[in-house]
């Protein structure tokens, strides 16, 4: 890819994501009180180590946690989420619903911004590479960065071009080729050929304590190695699980990190004190995720949010409705966008505590702990009441339609770019990568029993005792890991991701990749299909 094309995608990515988001503008008006300022764990500065200038913050601008990009891509194509018509608001010229029953092409937007963003940093990683001025540890973690968002690539379209600091032109690579490029790469950082059960790392150069989340560590490199293994059938056809589980089991065993369980608390920034239900504390699974979850003992490898200094994550305007503005103080407000679908919604127990923390549903009520009142509903009643239940996909979806998404859960006097942290790898997701790549070595799904198990342990359900099957284990997966962009990549290597579901007929297989984008330019073949 020549300099000139780079270009060409970076201002098509501006230009483009202008146009597909409502409102992405910061709009600084209102205060946080002192005592929201002075949460847990104190007087504390979160900004991350951040010795590759630049690159770690531009890991926001890779479509994680905004709409029209990656996170969209991942999240509205599954059955775990949808972005419903509500009249002319949020129609957007169909692209959503195009992504939701599986009808994207190459015109689409979102696949482009996809691309587009995940290259910019790509060439951010390779302009520091090829300075030649880094240290040793600055070296190996851009190159995991890099291979991060190759992994990234490598799911969503297969055959990519893999530009680097020293080949800034190379031909449109194999999906084979995309894959070992990523495993060679993380490989050769943690100082070894392979992954294996008695590999010594001490010829790395990344750090070895984990005491940063912010910056790709040994055990981060670890678990993007574990999530490619895992994929390796689906994008090699070559079955990878040994490896997989051996990366998992290396990170688990090293005591560096622990599930946030019982006495692992922060202070719930939402809570409503004229509220009685809201609780002082979110502990457990809730604390993951919450405003102020930077240092969590659970996350691996993050990406740094913040309202004022790091913005990008957009999840209270995507996610609520107009009227929740009042819920929670916020400078803006909301979109009244994405919701979850019922079928996923209810796979849960309804004592889960990840349901609970996972979702706003039922009458809403306001900061005052009065009922919140919707003057422009289209159902009978005016409060504004979530329901599971959603009315259709378009053209008239009502407005207070479906379970709303909120895992990441909002704070008092939220701006429109939030706080909370967003875990690229954490130690929950590795005990369901370890549980199952060993049940897929052995064709047993039992034997992810006892990772499973330490999960919904920490949810307050009840074990699988010998009755754990595949499809169990992926709706536990999804219960576990929504909301973190991992369900369109879950499908497909479950095979579902073809499968109907609500207002989505069977789709084809080929739509397990998506298209390349019709804007890359030349020396780019489409992928089959499309």
């Amino acid at each position: 890819m020549t300099k000139v094309l780079i270009k060409l995608f970076v201002g098509l990515l501006l230009a483009i994501v202008s146009v597909a988001c409502t409102d992405l503008e910061e709009n600084l008006v209102g205060e946080i009180t002192e005592e929201l300022a002075n949460e847990w764990p104190g007087n504390i500065d979160p900004t991350p180590i951040d010795v590759i200038p630049g690159l770690y913050s531009q890991l926001r601008n890779t479509g994680t946690t905004n709409h029209g990009g990656y996170y969209t891509l991942q999240e509205v194509t599954s059955d775990e989420m949808v972005i419903c018509a509500k009249g002319g608001d949020w129609y957007d010229g169909g692209v959503s619903i195009q992504l939701h029953q599986h009808t994207y092409g190459p015109d689409h937007p979102f696949v482009f911004n996809a691309m587009v963003q995940t290259y910019a940093v790509i060439v951010e990683a390779n302009r520091v590479l090829a300075e030649g001025v880094l240290t040793p540890r600055e070296i190996a973690e851009a190159r995991g960065v890099r291979a991060y968002l190759y992994w990234r690539l490598l799911d969503l379209y297969g055959r990519v071009k893999i530009i680097t600091e020293t080949d800034t032109d190379p031909p449109q690579a194999t999906r084979a080729e995309v894959f070992h490029f990523v495993e060679h790469e993380l490989l050769g950082i943690l100082g070894i050929e392979e992954i294996t059960a008695s590999m010594d790392l001490s010829d790395s150069f990344l750090v070895a304590d984990g005491r940063s989340a912010y910056v790709m560590n040994r055990y981060a490199a670890l678990g993007i190695l574990a999530k490619l293994y895992l994929n390796a059938e689906v994008y090699i056809d070559s079955a990878m699980y040994d490896q997989a589980a051996l990366a998992a089991s290396y990170v688990i065993d090293s005591g560096v990190y622990r599930l946030c369980g019982p006495g692992c608390s922060v202070r719930n920034l939402g809570r409503r004190p004229a509220v009685g239900a809201d609780p002082e504390v979110l502990e457990g699974y809730a604390a993951v995720f919450a405003p102020n979850n930077e240092d969590n003992p659970e996350h691996i490898f993050s990406i740094y949010y913040d309202e004022l200094t790091g913005a990008g994550m957009n999840f209270s305007q995507m996610n609520l409705h107009y009227n929740s503005q009042l819920t929670y103080n916020l400078a803006e407000q909301p979109w009244n966008g994405y919701a979850t679908l019922e079928e996923f919604y209810n796979s849960y127990d309804e004592d889960d505590q990840r349901k609970q923390a996972s979702f706003l549903v039922g009458p809403q009520l306001d900061f005052s702990g009065s009922a919140l009142l919707d003057y422009m509903s289209d159902d009978d009643d005016i409060q504004l009441t979530y329901t599971p239940e959603i009315n259709e996909l378009y053209p008239n979806s009502l407005r207070e339609a479906g379970a709303r998404p909120a895992k990441f859960s909002f704070k008092q006097f939220g701006r429109t770019d939030m706080d909370n942290d967003f875990p690229i790898v954490r130690l929950g997701e590795l005990y369901l990568i370890r549980g199952e790549a060993k049940a897929r070595q052995t064709g047993d799904w039992t034997q992810a029993e006892a990772d499973v198990n330490i999960l919904r342990a920490r949810a307050g359900v009840a074990p699988y005792n010998g009755h754990l099957t595949e499809e169990k284990f992926l709706a536990e997966r999804g219960r576990e890991m929504f909301q973190e962009a991992a369900r369109r990549t879950d499908l497909i290597r479950f095979g579902r991701y073809n499968d109907a579901w609500w207002e989505k007929p069977v789709s084809e297989p080929y739509r397990n990749i998506f298209p390349i984008p019709y804007w890359t330019g030349e020396g780019w073949t489409q992928n089959p299909g499309y």
